[in-house]
């Protein structure tokens, strides 16, 4: 059982939880709690620590079997933990890269482009909820906030390890690739003149959606297709980020069953 709290090895994991730098050095991530470890692929996953505690209440020795794990003091895990009530098991994971080819399999996909969104629970809740909507993948600008932020994985729920997702370095040449490829781009957009649930989405699509703050940039939702708003009633100006995305994916996909 590891119980120092200056070991080496834990002093490494809570730097991978904290520093994405650590993180894209070593190409992992760290993931939390029982849901996450179950539904990580074996191959995956490269270390793996628990209590005491958990070990001898846990319902998935089979899982863990498959994987080098350590045995922590309640305190040494604590320390590596991200969560104000840990689980008492916590993954070392590979990180996933994803070519834009893997977003485009399918002949009418459906995607999302976020740039620059800043808070982790809302490229998480549109990760989620993308999955739920069978969206195809989802591109990031660079400067969107790391999607192994350990905040992040846990609002993904698991479809971290399902959803094609990539960064790029410019937009700009994503959303002209994809315009080539006969990929509808709307830009969710407060001067949008149509509203989403007027727009077809049965053929392959794309939803940029921006900021929190402010919105997207002028010059990316210019190289959208179209502006297209969501109604508001009452003294709202806009949505959530993620609220927006679930209700423009949901709309696709629900124009899709038809």
């Amino acid at each position: 059982m590891l119980t120092s709290l200056n070991n080496a090895r834990i002093k490494r994991v809570v730097e991978l939880s904290g520093k994405a730098g650590a993180r894209n050095r070593e190409d992992v991530f760290i993931v939390e709690g029982v849901k996450m470890f179950r539904e990580a692929p074996s191959d995956r996953i490269e270390e793996c620590y628990v209590t005491a505690e958990f070990l001898e209440k846990c319902d998935c020795r089979d899982k863990l079997c498959e994987c080098t794990y350590e045995i922590v003091s309640e305190e040494v895990f604590r320390k590596i933990s991200d969560t104000r009530t840990p689980q008492g098991i916590l993954c070392v994971v590979k990180q996933y890269h994803y070519k834009m080819e893997d977003l485009l399999r399918k002949e009418n996909p459906l995607l999302v482009i976020v740039e620059e969104l800043q808070d982790p629970g809302n490229l998480g809740t549109i990760l989620r909820t993308g999955e739920g909507a069978g969206i195809d993948g989802i591109i990031m600008s660079k400067k969107t906030v790391d999607i192994y932020n350990p905040k992040t994985i846990r609002s993904t729920m698991g479809s971290i390890y399902r959803v094609p997702f990539l960064y790029t370095e410019s937009l700009a040449q994503v959303i002209l690739q994809l315009k080539e490829k006969k990929i509808h781009t709307y830009a969710a957009h407060l001067q949008g003149k149509e509203y989403y649930d007027i727009q077809e989405l049965k053929e392959g699509c794309a939803f940029l959606i921006g900021n929190e703050g402010n919105g997207l940039k002028k010059e990316t939702a210019d190289l959208a297709e179209k502006y297209i708003k969501i109604p508001m009633s009452g003294q709202l100006e806009s949505l959530n980020a993620a609220v927006a995305a679930a209700i423009l994916m949901y709309e696709a996909a629900s124009k899709r069953r038809k």
